[in-house]
């Protein structure tokens, strides 16, 4: 099967390639714009497929493609593949605004095509695991170090991923939505999200001023505790501590659910079943009406934002 990777920037380099690189009949083709990084990847892999310019990639006939470049490029990039007949796995967001996501969720409909977005903490077996715990209250934490940054960029490039694993661990319909930022200059600095419905809460926090950079998530209910480290280390609490590591030979693309939403992609390529974006497209509208919230004028005392839907 003929699948490009298009973009190779670090996360492609790091964790999408080598597992791209390892599946068996796999004809790989690689596409980015910048030359000596193509040709040093396209070495090292063995890779003869390269292409500087997506168009060529499309006269190469290739059957699915997995976008890594910047999320600018987006639009764009997955409109020209989708319009080839190209199923595609996008990295998210799919892309900066809501009308543009519809608009390729759509397209994708249109043309009878997978559209994947790169949700990869809903196949991260720490992740995963918390799916199947008793979960009345989960919350959620991904913190930067002193990294304040534009409301839209923050959100749809980073607490994404946290608005979308609140919404995979939900364990019931979502009644109520309640929003909160703290922004200063022009800069977000805070997010706190809160989900709930019929007997459960899911928060989500995005300290963009933290101490460190830390990830961390945690599911509670029916007497008992679990909580996932950097997507790794497992702690179960009940009436006692647990600690659970990640194996040393696990590698980070299969701790991080990216090796399992890789292979979810290329099998439903390759089995004919098409992939639809609906729920992805759902989560974009959660982090449309954050980036509101954020630009909204400060209140004299607080500066922040504060949105409530049912």
């Amino acid at each position: 099967m003929k699948t490009a990777m298009i973009g190779l920037g670090d996360i492609a380099e790091k964790a999408y390639l080598p597992v791209l690189a390892a599946q068996p009949a796999l004809d790989l083709h690689l596409c980015t714009r910048n030359e000596a990084r193509l040709d040093r990847l396209g070495d090292a892999y063995r890779i003869g497929a390269r292409y500087t310019s997506v168009d060529d990639v499309i006269k190469a006939g290739i059957d699915a493609a997995l976008v890594h470049a910047a999320t600018d490029a987006h639009p764009e990039i997955v409109g020209k593949l989708l319009d080839a007949g190209i199923h595609v796995y996008v990295d998210k967001p799919i892309a900066y605004t809501l009308a543009e996501s519809e608009h390729l969720v759509s397209l994708a409909r249109a043309r009878d095509r997978s559209l994947m977005v790169g949700f990869n903490r809903r196949h991260a077996p720490g992740y995963a695991g918390l799916a199947a715990h008793p979960r009345h209250l989960v919350i959620m934490e991904k913190n930067r170090h002193n990294l304040p940054d534009n409301p839209r960029r923050a959100v749809f490039d980073d607490f994404i991923h946290v608005a979308d694993t609140l919404r995979f661990l939900a364990p019931g319909e979502i009644t109520d939505t309640t929003i909160r930022t703290r922004v200063r200059d022009g800069l977000i600095e805070h997010i706190v999200l809160e989900l709930s419905g019929d007997g459960f809460t899911a928060i989500g926090v995005m300290n963009r001023m933290s101490g460190a950079s830390e990830e961390t998530c945690q599911a509670m209910g029916a007497g008992a505790k679990r909580r996932v480290v950097n997507l790794g280390d497992v702690i179960d609490y009940q009436g006692g501590e647990t600690l659970v590591r990640r194996p040393d030979w696990v590698t980070v693309a299969r701790q991080r659910g990216i090796e399992q939403v890789c292979l979810e992609f290329l099998a439903a390529v390759r089995e004919g079943r098409r992939l639809d974006a609906a729920d992805a497209l759902a989560t974009h509208a959660l982090c449309e009406e954050i980036v509101r919230t954020a630009g909204e004028e400060p209140g004299p005392a607080e500066g922040e934002g504060v949105s409530r839907s049912g």
